[in-house]
């Protein structure tokens, strides 16, 4: 068996910790998230390291641009 760690396992009071979200949510036409089950499902691990006094910063992202930034892939309707 394997014993995986999480982050329960790990001292991170005080420590900056970089979390990978999937943020990648759908969005209707007017860019409202029409499904915030993936944002939901990440809120326990995000209280737990603002508990422990982390300094905690995500990283996300929306949708596949090609070659150039295009304001219809920024993350602000997840926000």
């Amino acid at each position: 068996m394997f014993n995986k760690k999480t982050i329960e396992d790990i001292d991170l009071k005080g420590k900056r910790v970089l979390v990978r979200v999937d943020y990648n949510v759908p969005l209707d036409s007017n860019m409202n998230v029409t499904d915030n089950t993936r944002i939901k499902l990440s809120l326990p691990t995000i209280e737990y390291l603002l508990k422990q006094n982390c300094r905690v910063i995500l990283i996300s992202h929306l949708g596949r641009p090609k070659d150039a930034v295009d304001e219809k892939f920024r993350l602000t309707p997840a926000a």
